[in-house]
Order: structure tokens, then sequence, then C-alpha cells
């Protein structure tokens, strides 16, 4: 898969295409079927799939101060955008600027002047240009006018966790804010991630017989609610089952909150300055201060078994 940053960065004599546009932050079940059916689209065609985003998040500008929690770093939505068969991902660099671009102006500059859209997929929400005054209506009409096809894609519903609600970023950020990992995950369609590099901590679990991976997270990652998971350690390319404790340690009066992996069974591992991956799998307990080391140490002992079993049935 091509990846561009910036217009410029499109090859000159680039062809037409099918193009969709989105934050696609998650790149969940619903951005899974608009994304795949530009892909199918493009190939009926004979033509080129071009996932076009934004970096930063648009909120971000618009509003500074904003910027949502995210499901999924711009590498990672590259590579599930890549599994998924797209042949070409641009990243555009969002500026005041490029806000203040009409729907009209916002199409010719992207769509018609740089990636000669032959087709756009889209889902039925999809806003865009300045005050997100553009729609799929005024797509649909520009197109006329540009010589592109616009087809709306309907998002699956999700079953119990979302209430019925459509599949959404702005859902799965609020089960994930929870602690609804599961229920994350079935909109996801893969356990929630995250990731960042292993720093030292004030190293209490290795003194306590339960050595973490302290992560330190990426900014704006969406982070579970405070508690106990279940779930997987990446390093290196080896994926582990875990215990992962998200929160304050308020056994140790801690104020700051860290995402700490336990990984089950292993021993000497020397994780420090690596780039990890966090999947969270199930929740465990929520988190607490308990009377006495040693209930905590029955408690992480628990927590690492209920983990190993909740594992073991997942795979």
């Amino acid at each position: 898969m091509q990846r561009w940053r910036g217009l410029e960065d499109i090859p000159q004599d680039w062809g037409r295409g099918v193009v969709t546009i989105g934050s696609y932050d998650g790149v969940h079940r619903g951005h899974q079927l608009i994304i795949g059916r530009a892909v199918e689209r493009a190939r009926e065609l004979g033509v080129q799939s071009v996932v076009v985003t934004f970096d930063p998040h648009p909120s971000e500008v618009v509003r500074p101060g904003s910027h949502p929690p995210l499901l999924a770093p711009h590498h990672r939505r590259a590579e599930l955008m890549a599994d998924l068969g797209v042949d070409a991902l641009l990243i555009l660099p969002f500026t005041l600027e490029f806000s203040k671009l009409s729907p009209a102006d916002f199409i010719v500059k992207v769509l018609v002047d740089k990636l000669h859209a032959r087709a756009v997929i889209e889902g039925p929400n999809f806003r865009f240009g300045h005050k997100a005054a553009g729609n799929v209506a005024v797509l649909a009409d520009l197109g006329v006018t540009y010589d592109y096809e616009v087809e709306v894609v309907d998002l699956y519903v999700t079953g119990e966790a979302g209430g019925g609600e459509p599949f959404s970023s702005t859902l799965t950020r609020r089960l994930v804010a929870e602690g609804d990992v599961a229920g994350a995950a079935e909109i996801l369609g893969r356990p929630h991630r995250v990731e960042g590099v292993v720093v030292r901590g004030a190293q209490r679990g290795r003194e306590l017989g339960f050595p973490t991976a302290n992560v330190e997270t990426l900014p704006h990652t969406a982070i579970p609610a405070d508690g106990v998971y279940a779930g997987w350690l990446t390093a290196d390319g080896e994926r582990m089952p875990a215990a992962i404790s998200v929160g304050t340690n308020p056994q140790f009066e801690g104020t700051e909150r860290t995402v700490e992996a336990y990984a089950i069974d292993r021993v000497g591992l020397d994780l420090y300055g690596l780039h990890v991956t966090v999947d969270f799998l199930s929740y465990v307990r929520g988190q607490r201060k308990f009377e006495s080391i040693e209930a905590l140490l029955e408690a992480m002992g628990d927590d690492v078994k209920r983990s190993r079993a909740l594992i073991e049935a997942a795979e």
C-alpha cells in the first residue's frame, strides 16, 4: 500500500480511483464495511482504491483541547487498511486554513484535481467542508458536475453491547472508557489495543513477585477504565498472555494513571526501551486499595489465575 502525507506526495501520473474519506479512528467493523466496499468497487472498475484521512484530528484544530481519545494511531490504521486491500492511504495535514475550505473547494482540491475520483464511497453521516456544511447529498450533486459516482454504505448495527446503536468510534470510545473492552472488541472486530515504550516505574511489581511492563502510551490514546484486565502483551513479535493493570495504584497512594502488563508464566523478561502493544480481552475487576500487602498479593495471584483462564478460553 502506498502512503502519502499531503497532496504534494500524490504521484503526478496517478490515474482515476475509488476514494473514501474519513477519520477512520479504530478502523472498526463499520469502517471496514465502507473501506471494503471501496476496494471492491475499485476492482470492479479496474482502478486503484484510496483512503483519505486527517492528522491531527479535525476537532483539535476547530476546537483546540477537544481532541478525542484515539482508538488507534495512524500507523496502526494503515496496517489495518492494508489488510483490507487498500492501494493508497493519503493523510492530509488538517490546518485551520484547510478547515475553511467550502465543500465544493474541498472536492475540487482533493478529489478532482489530485485523486481524479471515479467513485466515492461513504457512510450515511459523512460531513465535509467548512463547518461540516457538506453531506452525502452535496457530495452526490457535485459528482454530477465533476464526473464521479457516489455510493452510500449503511453501517452495521451493534448487538447487545451497543444497545442497537450503529457501529461508531464514539460508541467504541465510550465502551473503552467504561472498561467494557469486550463490548469495544465487538465493534472493532478485534481487542482494543494500546501501545508505547516500556519505561521504568516504581518497580513495586518486581518486588512483589509480579514484574510488569510499564507502558508509556502514545498521546491521546483511549485508555480503559481503571481496573484489572486479561489480555496479551506483545514484544519483539512475541504475543504473551498477560494480566493488565490500569490506574493510579491506590495501594501505594499513586496519582498518575499507568498501564502495566504482567506477562503470565514468564520470568527474566527485559522489556525496558522496547515498543510493545497491549491488547485488552476481558475486564477482571475494579481497582481498589487492600487492607494489607498480603491481601494485595492474594488478589494479584487470583487476577493472574482468572486472566489465564479467560485467555485460554478465548484462544
